[in-house]
């Protein structure tokens, strides 16, 4: 095992530290409860946005913690959920009066922290607490991690639509309904090139050879729908668009925010020619890409691969999405 580590046992901590000292101008963090929030105090009157999961998917979720996206971020353990008590606290920080929108990746561990978070905060406090929980993928139905389908990149788009929507005063149902359109609109697809190492297992999650790729992974390195032999980037685009694009459906008129996003172990110069590959695609369809984002943005540690979300947006969808935005890992406008 090759990483840029002391103790494998002080990962995450490490981690938050160095993202607290990177980031002093927008982010402060409870190293106690390994929660990252916005430096400024919750302003009143404004739904709270707090998300959370397993650490190793970064920037998801502390890197989205800020203007226009979270209020709060809680940190698990690598690929671990983070525990009731720590969401109860998040929750509890950002809670200015108007209620606290809990959104949560549909995995086992997530989903059941989150709702005995929501409960005790209520009893403790009278906090009001609507979740919305993402289950985006399209690759399977259950997994080793979920019953149903597991949230993925979609997640990212409903963090930055909702925060803007919170920042702009509206009310938690409000808030909550939009987010539910958010993921009802959108789907994902994801491959793998190659396994990841969780640092305190020390070996690859699972093996792959050279001439292999896994479609349909999970973010956890889940089996996905099958092994193939390796194709070249178009023909991997089309096994992952197509999945996509039949689920929902989308049709011919749709316009998307169209997401390429790395696994953490492949460079930008591959996923612009993976985009290449997907708008192409996309145009032969007749679907318009209002709006692209590209990059590592949930990834798997060093796991090499990509996945493709398709979100069908409208005029204040796409509106939304232009809103200010400013946290470590999504930022323009502010």
């Amino acid at each position: 095992m090759k990483k840029l580590i002391n103790d494998p046992a002080d990962v995450v901590s490490e981690a938050l530290l160095g993202m607290a000292a990177a980031h002093p101008d927008r982010l402060r963090v409870d190293h106690e409860n390994r929660i990252v929030y916005r430096k400024e105090a919750p302003r009143p009157g404004k739904v709270g946005l707090i998300s959370g999961g397993g650490s190793g998917h970064e920037p998801l979720h502390g890197g989205f913690v800020g203007l226009g996206m979270l209020d709060a971020a809680c940190a698990g353990e690598v690929f671990t959920s983070p525990v009731p008590d720590q969401m109860m606290a998040a929750t509890k920080a950002v809670d200015t009066g108007a209620g606290v929108l809990h959104i949560v990746k549909n995995y086992t561990g997530d989903v059941m922290n989150f709702e005995m978070a929501a409960e005790l905060a209520a009893a403790d406090t009278g906090t009001e607490v609507l979740s919305v929980v993402t289950n985006d993928d399209v690759a399977v139905q259950d997994s080793l991690y979920t019953a149903g389908r597991r949230g993925v990149g979609v997640t990212v788009l409903l963090e930055k639509i909702v925060g803007a929507a919170a920042e702009e005063g509206r009310s938690l149902q409000e808030v909550a309904d939009l987010a539910r359109k958010v993921n009802d609109n959108g789907r994902s697809m994801g491959m793998a090139l190659t396994s990841c190492t969780v640092p305190a297992a020390g070996k690859p999650t699972f093996d792959l050879a050279e001439t292999e790729m896994e479609l349909g992974i999970g973010i956890h390195g889940e089996p996905g729908r099958r092994r193939l032999p390796l194709a070249p980037a178009r023909e991997i685009a089309s096994l992952l668009v197509d999945p996509v694009l039949s689920d929902l459906p989308y049709g011919q008129g749709d316009s998307v925010i169209a997401f390429v996003n790395g696994l953490g172990g492949t460079p930008l110069l591959e996923l612009y020619l993976m985009y290449n590959e997907v708008a192409q695609l996309l145009d032969r369809a007749g679907i318009t890409v209002a709006r692209s984002l590209v990059g590592n943005y949930i990834t798997s540690l060093e796991m090499a691969g990509c996945s493709v979300t398709l979100l069908k947006v409208d005029d204040e969808l796409v509106r939304l999405w232009d809103a200010p935005v400013n946290t470590p890992g999504l930022r323009w406008g502010a």
